[in-house]
């Protein structure tokens, strides 16, 4: 195959990745005006639905024209050789290549955090202002972009150099080291993640003592699960947003709940989310997600290391001398077919596992304030009721709301604490 080929085989994922996203993000704007599904009639009253259609269609049209000039300007970089004028530019200062590889990325990640911070300060400070969402100020919205810059370059460049260092002393099978690499710090951030990411962008502290946290301690106990660590995070720091999570496990297993959504709900709403949390250890959710990243992740290791040595990858890029991390950048463009039918298979997946944590929670607490829950965040969140269903399929990590309302009906009545 000649390099001319392969790049045009390039442009092509690209602009068809594009195209596929925009004519769903068409199809799901569409069904904006569909009827409402009767499970779901109490949600909005006459103002909310007017206020959640107007936020629909300003953030539809926001999200044209920054998808539009996202994929021109990613044409134009590989149209205009700009990876190849990167990497020479960067092999001035070393011809280390852990070096060249930490500097070429680091450029590639300052030109996007370049062209992508004016659309995500747009967003937030006029869409989601307007609407009510934002309460993040300058000054933090800029430290958290510094922040997370800062521990990508540290983690994500540490990984990046000792991965390059593994490749460079095992050749071809360098796969093999990297995924016990990859392996090993992926359960450890997912044992540590609430103690030692979370703290750089968040506040936490114990759930006082009250009658909240005694009803969760309460069905905690009911259902056999031990639980000392209760959190809340200050999430009314940024948005209004409401959001609880399961994070950890053994010791540093704990549930974290937003401020925000201890001031939006109910405490029996609350306590039927967190079961909704819990069903999802309880079913192993956590475990199996994990396994299938692991295996997913050696899946992509080896792929890339039958690869990694072709000349191709990096001729394909207009780049003279080939390398690790110019191999990456094609191979990544290369795999996004593969990495798009994983994704829908990992969507259908997770959507399965909502119901099992919806099932969970009906039947051992109560699929009422359940329902009255999500529907209130919902309406908090100026949420979509009416998804195309190709949409769901393609971006949907949770099913609809009104299908999950079917799916927990058949259960509540079982429910022990109802």
């Amino acid at each position: 195959m000649e390099p001319t080929t392969l790049f045009g085989i390039i442009i092509t994922i690209l602009i068809a990745n594009f195209l596929i996203d925009a004519i769903l993000d068409y199809l799901n704007a569409k069904r904006y005006n569909a009827p409402i599904p009767s499970l779901l009639s109490d949600v909005y009253d006459h103002e909310a639905y007017q206020k959640s259609q107007l936020y629909k269609a300003k953030t539809y049209r926001f999200s044209v024209i920054s998808q539009a000039v996202s994929i021109i300007a990613v044409l134009l970089f590989f149209l205009f050789d700009g990876f190849a004028f990167a990497d020479q530019w960067v092999r001035q200062f070393s011809d280390n290549d852990i070096i060249v590889a930490l500097l070429f990325f680091g450029v590639i990640m300052l030109i996007s955090s370049v062209l992508s911070t004016p659309f995500s300060y747009y967003s937030t400070f006029v869409i989601e202002e307007q609407f009510g969402f934002n309460k993040t100020t300058k000054v933090t919205f800029f430290l958290d972009k510094l922040k997370g810059a800062l521990l990508t370059a540290v983690v994500g460049g540490g990984l990046l150099a000792l991965i390059i260092f593994i490749y460079q002393k095992t050749g071809d099978n360098f796969w093999w080291y990297a995924w016990i690499v990859v392996t090993l710090f992926t359960v450890f951030t997912n044992f540590f993640y609430a103690r030692l990411i979370v703290p750089i962008f968040n506040k936490q502290t114990p759930l006082q003592d009250g009658s909240l946290r005694d009803k969760i301690s309460e069905y905690a106990t009911s259902v056999g699960f031990t639980l000392s660590k209760i959190f809340v995070i200050n999430g009314s720091k940024r948005s209004t947003r409401a959001n609880a999570y399961f994070s950890g496990f053994g010791r540093e297993k704990r549930i974290t709940l937003y401020d925000t959504l201890i001031n939006d709900l109910s405490e029996e709403e609350i306590v039927a989310v967190l079961a909704h949390e819990v069903g999802h250890y309880k079913r192993n959710h956590v475990i199996i997600n994990l396994f299938i990243g692991v295996f997913l992740t050696g899946f992509t290791l080896w792929l890339f290391s039958l690869f990694v040595n072709n000349q191709l990858l990096s001729e394909a890029l207009n780049v003279s001398t080939p390398s690790f991390h110019i191999g990456l950048i094609t191979f990544g463009i290369l795999y996004t077919p593969i990495s798009e039918v994983t994704g829908l298979i990992m969507n259908y997946l997770s959507r399965k596992f909502e119901f099992q944590a919806d099932d969970y929670a009906a039947t051992t607490y109560n699929g009422a304030p359940l329902i009255s829950g999500l529907k209130a965040l919902a309406k908090n969140n100026l949420s979509n009721l009416t998804p195309h269903p190709a949409y769901v399929v393609a971006h949907y990590s949770h099913p609809p709301l009104f299908k999950r309302f079917e799916n927990i009906l058949k259960h509540s009545d079982t429910a022990p604490f109802k």
